[in-house]
């Protein structure tokens, strides 16, 4: 028996929740327990096999939680990570013989700590690149495995104080929820607490001007000292227990000089109250503590967002696929499995309305597929016999067989996933060196704060300790830290009004900087919906509705596009597929589609001319003439013109991109104006042409809506998703616009060159002010208070000037460019 009972909803290797439908299990001792995931399942399965029984049996709450210690879990747990099976689900092969992957990195609280993780994990032998995303906490790297095993790397990784695990997206969607929960919680201790201290300071304050007796003054200050305890010992712990960390392993984060002042103030103020001597800053370390967890707060929200984003992309693959098997009569017969369980080689069978559950050959059949959720292209591809499907896409009109030929990390889901990920942890020059300068910032602070604190020490001892606390105030760079978010969150929130939501700080600077600007076409320039543009007929009202009939029942995005005009019925409806649509429409048979096809029913050959206009015709005939041609396109939405026009007067060059390959491309880019076209580009063409854009200088922007240009979103310097896009593209551009209107645009450009302007003027004035005020608390002229004080002066000042970004600078601009 073990010595740790597990509740029947809890998986039993990492007691984690189990997800709704999840049906993995392992043989333990002759007991089948319960797992959460296939990877779970396949540690446990292998920890079995291995003769590590004992790891169950002997675990206790603290064994199987996730602060094990690092000597036990070496050898039981991070070894089974270096099974093929097991690393099957998250690590890639590569061509050169390396083995890549994804890890999650618990621990992550500064830029700081980047670096080191970085630099530390680059050193070891054999792993050839090891990039941390800020955002995410989402680490990529790429390993010699005849050099250094996956195991090996994960315990380099607790040795410097961090946790490493594999990104599995159902388990880290449990992490969040926690992690989110656990922050919840301190932010309110803090907050409920700080409100508290400054009613008790309030009071004090007043006493020390207009007097107030001591023994209300010392119940004031240990209601204040018990009041202020809690924050100290839980909300304030995650920065404590990060400094110990830092300390440990000889390296500095901000994490050290705030757990110094904030546990220097506490503890001074304890001894004054205790010794009833001296001042006290309760409220100074309440208020200290609140707002840096609210800060950090606000950062888990947007990585958790950034996080819950890469887990629905994960998603898009379905739960279950139906496995074609035979029974021992040879019969073929149908079987539900998990679709994790397929492998190579197996036959499924994919219904119409179904999702196609890995990349795969038709075996047998024909459909239409739509591979909008991938591509961000409307018309569903025909496909048949021979050809390949790729897996998270929609099966739209027919049942097929097809034969697995890729999956796990091999899919071409999982590709994409990939090429996201390694445009995300690529870091543009300023990121890398704040990652440096933190670093040597905090070293810098702690240095003056003990060269200050010595000095005072031989010149006054009783007020050393009150002139380094000033010191560590004033060099706190609040007022240099507003500087730029503030500008930011002001102009953001002007464009926000407007319809351009930003989502990330570096937005606007890059906008001021722009120089070319790249449009994905369908649902971006155009609509994203079809519709009928022209209609040529005798009787066109007649004609429409006719086609309407024909096209009720269909699925084909195509037969959107007549709904409205649906009036009439038709029977015995066929369907050839990729050509067109045949039935009776009261009692006479007709077609509509390609012109070819529907020019046979005739029944003789007909030499038909096509109307002049380009663009994708339809025809509608009946057995005896023809009836109409129907222009099926996606409308222009009606401000691109104008917007591409703008920025073209503004000297930015104007880019289309676009996956569509039809001859709708070039005739959208010439009406536009736009002369430089890419069309029919996969996602990796995609990328490929925003990475030549920026290897040669350029300051490019992309706007698009579709999954397939997430990888190309991500990697750009700037991105913008439109506000009919998915979920997924939304979450990983930089920004999304909600009204749909692209002259906000232009706009933004404007509004982005006064940002950095009003940004340079604050950073000027808080580097001046601390410049300033540094040598004047060294000396010991301005006390704590003092300090503090003049630090929100500052911060107030950088406020107000951003404050004025708020005001209808768009409007002046368009009136006076």
């Amino acid at each position: 028996m073990d010595s740790l009972e597990v509740p029947e909803h809890l998986c039993y290797h990492c007691l984690l929740d189990i997800p709704k439908h999840s049906n993995f299990s392992v043989l333990i001792d002759g007991i089948s327990r319960a797992m959460c995931c296939p990877g779970c399942s396949a540690v446990a399965q292998t920890i079995i096999d291995s003769g590590l029984h004992n790891y169950y049996r002997h675990r206790t709450d603290n064994s199987a939680s996730q602060s094990l210690d690092l000597q036990s879990l070496v050898p039981e747990e991070l070894a089974l990570y270096n099974s093929d099976k097991v690393q099957g689900s998250f690590v890639n092969s590569s061509a050169d013989g390396l083995k890549e992957a994804t890890l999650v990195i618990e621990g992550i609280t500064c830029a700081a700590c980047i670096w080191l993780l970085e630099h530390h994990l680059q050193k070891q032998p054999g792993v050839q690149s090891f990039s941390v995303n800020m955002s995410n906490h989402r680490a990529q790297i790429s390993w010699q495995p005849g050099e250094i095993q996956l195991s090996e790397i994960l315990t380099k990784i607790y040795q410097i104080g961090y946790r490493g695990h594999p990104y599995r997206p159902d388990i880290e969607e449990q992490l969040l929820a926690r992690e989110q929960k656990r922050a919840m919680l301190r932010l309110g201790v803090a907050g409920v607490g700080m409100m508290q201290v400054l009613a008790l300071a309030i009071a004090l304050y007043a006493g020390d001007f207009q007097g107030i007796a001591t023994g209300t003054e010392q119940w004031l200050r240990w209601s204040s000292f018990i009041i202020c305890t809690p924050i100290i010992l839980y909300a304030a712990l995650p920065f404590f227990s990060a400094a110990y960390r830092d300390l440990k392993t000889r390296h500095l984060s901000m994490d050290v000089p705030v757990s110094i002042a904030i546990g220097g103030a506490f503890v001074a103020s304890a001894w004054a109250t205790i010794s009833q001597s001296g001042e006290i800053y309760f409220d100074s370390v309440s208020m200290f503590t609140f707002f840096l967890l609210f800060g950090r707060y606000l950062e888990m929200q947007a990585r958790h967002r950034t996080g819950r984003a890469g887990n629905a992309l994960q998603n898009l693959l379905p739960q279950a696929a139906i496995k074609l098997m035979q029974d021992d009569q040879g019969d073929s017969i149908e079987q539900l499995i998990s679709a994790a369980e397929l492998e190579v080689g197996d036959r499924i069978l994919v219904k119409p309305g179904q999702l196609i559950p890995a990349d795969a050959t038709i075996d047998s059949g024909f459909s239409s597929i739509d591979e909008s959720a991938l591509t961000g292209e409307y018309m569903p591809q025909q496909r048949s016999v021979g050809e390949a499907v790729v897996g998270g896409t929609l099966n739209v009109e027919n049942p097929i067989q097809l034969t697995v030929t890729h999956v796990g990390s091999q899919t071409q889901l999982s590709a994409i996933v990939r090429l996201l990920e390694r445009a995300a942890s690529e870091k543009p020059k300023m990121a890398k060196l704040a990652d440096k300068v933190a670093n040597y910032f905090v070293a810098c602070v702690l240095l003056a704060a003990i060269v200050v604190s010595i000095s005072w020490y031989f010149i006054d001892p009783g007020k050393a300790f009150w002139i380094t606390l000033s010191v560590l105030v004033v060099t706190c760079p609040c007022a240099l830290s507003l500087a730029t978010p503030t500008a930011l969150t002001t102009a953001t929130g002007n464009l926000r009004q407007r319809g351009l939501l930003i989502t990330r700080g570096h937005v606007l600077e890059n906008l001021a900087q722009c120089t070319d600007i790249v449009f994905d076409k369908t649902g971006t320039l155009t609509q994203g919906n079809l519709c009928i543009e022209k209609t040529i007929a005798a009787d066109p009202q007649s004609a429409l509705q006719i086609a309407a009939a024909l096209e009720a029942n269909s699925e084909h995005p195509i037969a959107q596009a007549f709904r409205f005009y649906l009036q009439r019925s038709a029977d015995n409806i066929a369907v050839t597929l990729g050509e067109g649509i045949e039935g009776f429409v009261q009692g006479k048979l007709y077609r509509i589609g390609k012109p070819d096809f529907s020019a046979q029913l005739l029944g003789k050959e007909l030499v038909y001319s096509m109307p002049e206009q380009d663009g994708h015709w339809l025809l509608l005939c009946d057995e005896s003439q023809i009836i109409g041609w129907f222009l099926i396109g996606d409308s222009l939405r009606p401000d691109s013109k104008f917007c591409v026009d703008t920025l073209k007067q503004l000297g930015i060059n104007v880019h289309m991109l676009t996956g569509d390959s039809s001859c709708s491309a070039p005739l959208i880019a010439a009406e536009l104006g736009i002369e430089r076209v890419c069309a029919g580009a996969s996602p990796e063409k995609k990328s490929q042409y925003i990475q030549t854009l920026q290897h040669q200088g350029a300051k490019v922007l992309m706007i698009g809506d579709g999954i397939n240009d997430l990888p190309v979103l991500a990697g750009t310097q700037t991105s913008i998703a439109m506000g009919s896009a998915s979920d997924l593209a939304k979450t990983h551009a930089d920004a999304v616009l909600t009204s749909g209107e692209l002259a906000v645009i232009a706009q933004a450009v404007l509004l982005a060159k006064k940002t950095n302007k009003v940004i340079r003027q604050n950073i000027g004035w808080a580097f001046g002010y601390n410049m300033t005020a540094l040598p004047l608390a060294a000396f010991g002229l301005i006390p704590p208070y003092a300090a503090a004080i003049g630090m929100s002066l500052s911060s107030l000042l950088v406020v107000t000037n951003a404050l004025r970004l708020g005001k209808n600078i768009i409007d002046k601009q368009r009136r006076n460019p």
